[in-house]
């Protein structure tokens, strides 16, 4: 009896915890969802009414349509998807090589790999405007791409999974004749997929979330992103409140939505390449 009890007392935990974190996400979809005069109609005071769509309007999403939100969400799904083809690419060949080859100072670049994924972006946002001026490429897309697609968390995530690889299929297809392009293509990619997924995700969130460096490469701000977007958003409209709340929840939505179906190749990713959570 006793061990029931205390079992619903720690459901009861979980769920006001849930309700705490839930509620403000819930207050702003809904908010999304009414029109601009009734935003704060039922918050002060508070009444239920504050958590239910009445009434009910879409003049919120239609309205950063209008505005060309569509535009920006569009150009940062573009340069998202290319960052994670090309990252996946070069990763994955970077992982394999320091998996599978033996060269003079192997370690020496994997310690460095490693580390950069733990600097902070401020710490090289200086010197890599400076390159980026130097090729040409302030207010060119490929600025936004480019230095985005080597990743050294996910060279690692790589490394990790192509060394727990059994070393049979190496020699086997070896004895075979097949090439390095061969083994790297027909044998590792395929048993890499989880890992690919993982990779992919992390690719696509850091773009998806960057702020600084979208805001430094492109100073004319004539290709916006979705960050940069919304905060350019927010200083100009920032009376429409449920149009703010419209922005900051198709922000948040849409990277839900890709998690969501993968995190179960996302985990199974990170495990196969020996990290644990």
């Amino acid at each position: 009896m006793k061990r029931g009890a205390a079992l619903g007392l720690r459901h009861l935990a979980y769920i006001a915890i849930a309700f705490v974190f839930v509620l403000p996400l819930w207050w702003a979809i809904v908010s999304s969802l009414r029109p601009n005069s009734e935003v704060f109609a039922d918050l002060f005071p508070f009444t239920p009414k504050a958590l239910i769509p009445v009434p009910f309007s879409l003049e919120a999403y239609s309205g950063i349509l209008d505005q060309g939100f569509g535009l920006i969400i569009a150009n940062t799904l573009l340069v998202a998807v290319v960052t994670v083809i090309a990252g996946i690419v070069v990763n994955g060949a970077a992982g394999f090589a320091f998996a599978l080859f033996d060269f003079k100072g192997k370690g020496l670049v994997l310690a460095f790999v490693i580390v950069s994924f733990m600097l902070p972006f401020e710490a090289i946002a200086l010197p890599l405007y400076s390159v980026t001026l130097q090729l040409g490429w302030v207010d060119n897309i490929a600025a936004l791409i480019v230095p985005s697609v080597a990743n050294g968390l996910a060279v690692f995530l790589f490394y990790q999974f192509f060394r727990q690889v059994p070393s049979d299929y190496l020699e086997a297809a070896q004895i075979d004749g097949a090439t390095w392009f061969d083994i790297l293509w027909r044998i590792y990619v395929p048993l890499s997929i989880p890992t690919c997924i993982s990779a992919g995700l992390l690719l696509f969130v850091f773009q998806w979330e960057a702020f600084l460096w979208p805001l430094l490469a492109m100073p004319s701000q004539q290709f916006k992103v979705i960050q940069v977007g919304m905060a350019a958003f927010q200083q100009q409209y920032q009376t429409f409140w449920n149009q703010l709340f419209a922005v900051a929840v198709v922000t948040a939505l849409i990277p839900i939505v890709l998690l969501l179906p993968l995190q179960r190749y996302y985990v199974q990713g990170l495990s196969s390449a020996g990290i644990k959570g």
